[in-house]
């Protein structure tokens, strides 16, 4: 017979989970959270997870929630715990991912006290938060307790972020029963109101009205009606579609390698390309370039696309469409007409420069960063999942033209370096595609706890670039003149050897190029442990290689 926790707050908690469609729960240990992880370990819908790192365990939970789409919780015992769930829920608040974070609590009176293990939880995640939800251990308070659970389910379902579940528990915390409260399973309308036609017929005729229009694409789920979409409004002349590495949207006529584009450019040029109308969806850019051009040559209208927030990136937005992109289209289609004009090919022209004298500059290339990441995504197979860590490594990626069978993710929410691994390791549990996650050295070793992991799969492959510290400080303006370069880069001498053999993951090590090249030819084949490759590339000229790559392309 499964065993429940006796506690009633805590069989709310549970029965509230189950019934708000959550499947997935990721435990960290403690002991003031026994009763939540009695209840969670043995209900027949849940799929527990224990990891010891909270950090580490929020992340991972960010990557099942990323694939899944769905909210997934995270679990944790009183105290400084619950802190470091944050990088995670900051992460999770601004790439619109389901977290359910629940904390166990001690009960009011012995806060402030001196008692162990207590801080002040109650809405410790004000600033990053949809929804607190402060629960009362009041028997007396039942249904006031329900109503706080169902708002903070319902949000996260609905609106896609962080909630918090703060849970005090008093003594005793292990009685156990069979029986758990029954809760009615609840079924979200995810319905969206349209646009009302004479309201959006006024944007159309601006629209129709214009030569120059740019659609830039953020961070994506890949979707195929989307695609199918923006390939229909590629067909229009008078508009260019931008893409970033993430936007998992592809297109030959697409721009979809944007610094490479912009960077040689000179402010006459960007002036002339300048678009009338800036139309833009999904997350967060990556580009600086892009960021700094349309900051600077504002188009005469901003529109931004999205069911939830309308950020004003470009200081210039003048329309927020509530509504999905998907939606969006299928009403504004009806109303758009196709323009004449050569705006698009003038920036397919400048891209097709750009593609030659990248490939002739690639062709020659040293041995450095970059060429290891040209190597590398030639060499990842067709139709997996490609997780990418921050920094130097997703801005790599900008300069190439992804494979597009591939589905590829990073957190860019806070463009942190703390939970790349452990978001990989948990995104690749969900998706039944191979994961490869390639990443830079420093963000790996500061979040090494992920491989503390029991969860990670034969088939999971790490690349990990070690260039011997934080390459990009070298390149960016600023560090390398402020006399305290080695506080920024911090080189340290690691390697990722000893790692793998205490976390039993197969390891493998390059120097060169045709090393890395023989140690791709096999690395994705089936094996019975994960494996990791460790790219060892000459930190002091990369940054060197980079300046001559961007000076030959212009």
């Amino acid at each position: 017979m499964p065993q429940y926790p006796k506690n009633e707050l805590a069989q709310l908690v549970i029965a509230s989970c189950v019934a708000n469609g959550i499947e997935h729960v990721v435990i960290s240990p403690g002991s003031r959270n026994a009763p939540l992880t009695i209840g969670f370990t043995h209900h027949i819908a849940i799929k527990t997870y224990s990891i010891v790192d909270e950090r580490c365990a929020a992340f991972f939970a960010v990557g099942l929630a990323q694939q899944l789409q769905k909210p997934v919780a995270v679990v944790c015992t009183s105290g400084s715990a619950l802190l470091n769930y944050y990088p995670a829920v900051a992460e999770a608040f601004y790439s619109d991912i389901p977290l359910v974070v629940i904390s166990a609590d001690r009960p009011s009176h012995l806060i402030d006290v001196g008692d162990g293990q207590t801080i002040r939880q109650e809405n410790v995640f004000d600033n990053h938060i949809l929804f607190s939800a402060n629960l009362i251990a009041n028997d007396n308070l039942k249904e006031e307790n329900l109503n706080l659970l169902e708002y903070a389910l319902t949000v996260t379902n609905l609106e896609k972020g962080p909630v918090h579940i703060n849970v005090p528990f008093d003594e005793p915390l292990y009685e156990t029963t069979e029986k758990l409260v029954e809760i009615e399973k609840v079924v979200f309308d995810n319905f969206e109101e349209p646009i009302l036609v004479d309201e959006l017929q006024e944007y159309a005729d601006i629209w129709n009205a214009s030569d120059k229009k740019m659609v830039l694409v953020g961070s994506s789920f890949s979707d195929e009606l989307l695609q199918t979409q923006l390939n229909k409004i590629a067909q229009d002349k008078s508009v260019i579609v931008v893409t970033e590495t993430t936007s998992n949207v592809y297109n030959y006529q697409f721009i979809n390698s944007i610094d490479k584009t912009i960077f040689p450019l000179t402010g006459k040029e960007l002036e002339s390309l300048k678009p009338e109308i800036l139309l833009t969806l999904g997350g967060m850019i990556v580009s600086k370039k892009i960021k700094q051009y349309l900051r600077k040559f504002q188009p005469t209208n901003h529109w931004h696309v999205d069911a939830k927030r309308g950020l004003d990136t470009y200081f210039c937005l003048d329309r927020h469409f509530e509504l999905s992109p998907q939606l969006f289209f299928s009403q504004f289609f009806f109303l758009s007409k196709e323009k004449k004009g050569n705006y698009q090919q003038e920036w397919l022209a400048i891209k097709e420069l750009r593609v030659k004298k990248h490939n002739n500059f690639l062709a020659e290339c040293a041995y450095s960063d970059l060429k290891v990441f040209e190597a590398v995504l030639e060499s990842i197979p067709n139709n997996i999942q490609l997780q990418l860590s921050n920094s130097s490594i997703i801005r790599y990626s900008q300069l190439f033209d992804i494979n597009n069978s591939l589905s590829v993710f990073c957190n860019r929410g806070t463009s942190g370096i703390d939970g790349s691994t452990s978001t990989a390791i948990g995104a690749s549990v969900i998706n039944k595609k191979q994961t490869v996650f390639v990443t830079g050295d420093v963000s790996f070793f500061y979040d090494s706890n992920a491989l503390w992991n029991k969860y990670i799969k034969s088939n999971f492959r790490i690349i990990l670039i070690n260039n011997n510290g934080g390459g990009i400080f070298k390149f960016i303006p600023g560090p390398k003149d402020s006399n305290a370069l080695e506080y920024f880069e911090t080189p340290h001498g690691l390697s990722a050897e000893h790692l793998c053999k205490m976390y039993n993951i197969e390891y493998s090590t390059t120097n060169n190029l045709n090393e890395l090249n023989v140690s791709l030819s096999d690395f994705y084949t089936e094996s019975e442990r994960p494996k990791l490759l460790e790219v060892f590339t000459p930190s002091q000229e990369n940054d060197e290689v980079l300046k001559q790559y961007f000076k030959s392309i212009k």
